[in-house]
């Protein structure tokens, strides 16, 4: 089953997608692009980060995850993001819900299932 695409207009409400259908998110993406490394039960991968929420992070990646795969990593979050005078060092743990490839590199969703604010 294909998910719709979809983009949020700039009020956080969803636009339809060109087959007319919508997809209702409960949290607002920030296009925030970082530097991580992903941590799997089979070793560690360098990504970068196409946008971030609440929910969840869509990593841009040289190869693939699998579905389901649970993973861990840490984001270094600028502090404006969190309206702080300093930057924020979270670490997460979560599952890939989607992996794809577009113009050569892979993009993985995960969904964060905890997530801890560290002490800078």
């Amino acid at each position: 089953m294909d998910t719709p695409q979809t983009s949020e207009s700039p009020d956080n409400k969803p636009t339809p997608a060109p087959d007319g259908r919508q997809e209702v998110r409960s949290a607002v993406r920030f296009p925030v692009s970082l530097p991580v490394v992903i941590f799997t039960d089979e070793g560690q991968k360098t990504a970068v980060t196409r946008n971030i929420s609440a929910n969840g992070v869509l990593f841009d990646l040289e190869s693939s995850l699998a579905v389901g795969q649970g993973i861990r990593f840490s984001l270094h979050m600028p502090g404006a993001v969190f309206g702080s005078t300093r930057d924020v060092l979270v670490h997460c743990r979560g599952r890939v819900v989607r992996c794809s490839i577009s113009q050569g590199l892979y993009q993985a969703a995960v969904t964060i299932d905890e997530y801890q604010f560290a002490e800078q």
